[in-house]
């Protein structure tokens, strides 16, 4: 069933185009009622429109919140034509009904406070959006153009699927608001009460989830955007859920290892690869240098735009499955469309940080502060004889950024500002660190080791000596510290404490 529209009811705070889309209702011939700033726009540009105070006879009064709030707006929006009941209560009361209402709401996300949470406009989009068999409801002015094509080619009707698919998004777009408020009104509360999350899905195609026979899509908090919005992919195949997954890690990682050119290399949410270096180009080699096996299929990615050197070591490099950076130079582009034809390529700009990090279990979600490194190296202690030198500080710290992203049990062998051993996800920490010791190959020598939680046991301190670190950074806090300590100082290793553990599940 298509709805003539010949009267309509637009109240916005949002005006962008208001005036454009009412002439064009006034040129379809509908009659235009419409309140406050709304009315005073309409009119100003000579357009006939009848105001909200003199449909129900009544002023607007307190500073604006009472204006559409009364039966001869909400009976208009309300009435089920199909019912004789309804139309008798019409006549009776002189009411008119409206198929078309056109309302966005005061900007509480962008000035947040009691002054912006409106009453009348989400009443009028949820009675509008109850009534869709019979009222078309228009809620952001990117709707427009896709309400006046349809009516201008149906001869001023709108058709049953457009009223519903508007009122969907109308529901959403209160549903929304409301969690805007309630989120507001919690914001002094790290862990608040109620958590209300209004999602919606993004236009993108992921080929798949997690394996191919998953359909995935992502997902955004309603009326937000992040990094990921201003993605730009610049070639190969349509992203995977994993690869998303996956480069959110790597994105993470290298913007947080600091200011100096970084690269890390993600594998199955796992870093295998990470260095930080002068040259973003042999940052790169060093990344891939330390499990250039496991760097095949992964994600690289560099805190630098991909100058001419470091083309030059990824076309020779092992296939990726995604290439993120902050920019492309010239010629990088084709070079590696032309090498990796399926990698996909993306230019992004740095991340952000969510409030909240969510993870689901049955009937409902694990909530709770994002990852964040609390401590610094001035509140680190070291609790050995042997102090660590100014080159074994700076492993020290490296190792224990690059260990925060690995899943636990975790451990990272650094030397030179190379990650040249990572042993992650093992029940066991002794067995991470073997794994550890296995992929640096003597390479640690001399370097730094991280533990993403204490060491139990003096076994997991003697096997990062065995390796060759010269220096062990790990949170502290266990039943035998003193005996871990004991234990490196026998063996002429520098020991830090950082007060904190970093397990990642």
């Amino acid at each position: 069933m298509r709805t003539k529209i010949t009267r309509a009811l637009l109240s916005v705070s949002d005006k962008s185009r208001i005036v454009e889309l009412a002439q064009a209702l006034h040129d379809l011939g509908v009659e235009l009622v419409s309140s406050g700033g709304t009315a005073g726009a309409i009119a100003a540009a000579g357009l006939p429109v009848t105001k909200v105070e003199d449909v129900t006879g009544s002023p607007e009064m307190l500073d604006e919140r009472v204006k559409t709030l009364h039966p001869r707006i909400h009976g208009g929006l309300l009435a089920d034509l199909g019912k004789e009941s309804h139309q008798r209560d019409l006549e009776a009361n002189g009411i008119r009904p409206f198929e078309l209402v056109v309302s966005n709401l005061y900007p509480f996300g962008e000035r947040p406070g009691i002054a912006t949470i409106d009453i009348g406009g989400p009443a009028m989009v949820r009675a509008a959006a109850k009534n869709h068999a019979w009222v078309a409801v228009v809620t952001s002015p990117t709707q427009y153009d896709a309400l006046v094509e349809e009516l201008r080619a149906n001869g001023g009707t709108i058709g049953e699927d457009t009223r519903r698919a508007l009122a969907l998004a109308a529901f959403a777009h209160t549903s929304a608001y409301d969690a805007a408020i309630v989120e507001w009104m919690q914001a002094d509360e790290s862990l608040p009460r109620h958590v209300i999350v209004a999602l919606e899905r993004t236009e993108e195609t992921l080929r798949y989830g997690e394996n191919p026979h998953q359909q995935a899509a992502r997902y955004r908090r309603h009326g937000v955007t992040s990094w990921w919005d201003t993605v730009v992919q610049h070639g190969g195949l349509a992203l995977s859920y994993l690869n998303l997954y996956d480069a959110e890690a790597a994105w993470q990682l290298v913007h947080d290892l600091g200011p100096q050119p970084a690269c890390a290399i993600i594998k199955h949410a796992n870093p295998c690869g990470v260095a930080v270096h002068d040259d973003v180009a042999v940052a790169y080699q060093r990344a891939l240098e330390c499990d250039e096996r496991s760097a095949f299929g992964g994600i690289v990615a560099l805190n630098r735009p991909i100058d001419p050197a470091t083309l030059a070591r990824m076309v020779e490099g092992p296939q990726a499955d995604v290439v993120i950076a902050p920019g492309y130079g010239d010629g990088a582009l084709d070079a590696l469309r032309a090498k990796r034809k399926n990698t996909r390529l993306l230019e992004a700009s740095a991340p952000g940080r969510d409030p909240l990090d969510f993870r689901q279990i049955s009937g409902g979600f694990l909530v709770q502060e994002p990852h964040s490194f609390a401590s610094n190296r001035n509140d680190w202690r070291v609790v050995t004889k042997v102090a660590p030198t100014p080159e074994q500080w700076r492993d020290l710290e490296l190792a224990w950024r690059v260990c925060g992203y690995v899943k636990s049990n975790a451990i990272v062998l650094v030397k030179d500002g190379q990650a040249v051993g990572i042993g992650a996800g093992q029940q066991n920490r002794v067995e991470s660190g073997q794994i550890a010791a296995g992929k640096a190959a003597g390479r640690a020598q001399g370097g730094a080791a991280a533990s993403d939680a204490f060491y139990p046991f003096p076994d997991g301190i003697e096997a990062a000596a065995a390796a060759g670190v010269a220096a062990v950074i790990q949170p502290g806090g266990g039943m035998r510290d003193e005996t871990i300590i004991e234990t490196a100082d026998e063996l002429g290793l520098a020991m830090v404490f950082t007060g904190e553990r970093h397990f990642l599940h």
